[in-house]
């Protein structure tokens, strides 16, 4: 058996990995205080029930539905991803980065 590498990090590689598992704890937090936070945990049933809607209309041939059905998804991810207390008044929300 041949003996194995080891590629030790550097300070720097550690402290940016740290970071970036810090950032991802504090976007978590900033999730769950959202006014609007049990809205969106219920989006993934939402979402499921849908795309099942979306299956049982392509399988009887209407497309029409279907497609009306995945606009409808798509919208709701971005509306999701939004922070209702974004607006600037001018009908302009900007993102917040939200994982659903």
């Amino acid at each position: 058996m041949t003996k194995r590498s080891y590629n030790r990090r550097s300070d720097d590689e550690v402290i940016g990995d740290l970071q970036a598992k810090i950032d991802k704890i504090e976007a978590r937090l900033v999730a769950r205080q959202r006014k609007d936070s049990p809205v969106l945990k219920e989006i993934p049933k939402v979402k499921r029930q849908l795309a099942k809607f979306a299956q049982l209309c392509m399988d009887h041939d209407r497309k029409d539905l279907a497609n009306t059905v995945m606009a409808f998804l798509s919208t709701i991810d971005v509306q999701a991803r939004q922070s209702p207390e974004g607006s600037n008044g001018r009908g302009h929300v900007y993102e917040e980065h939200v994982e659903v």
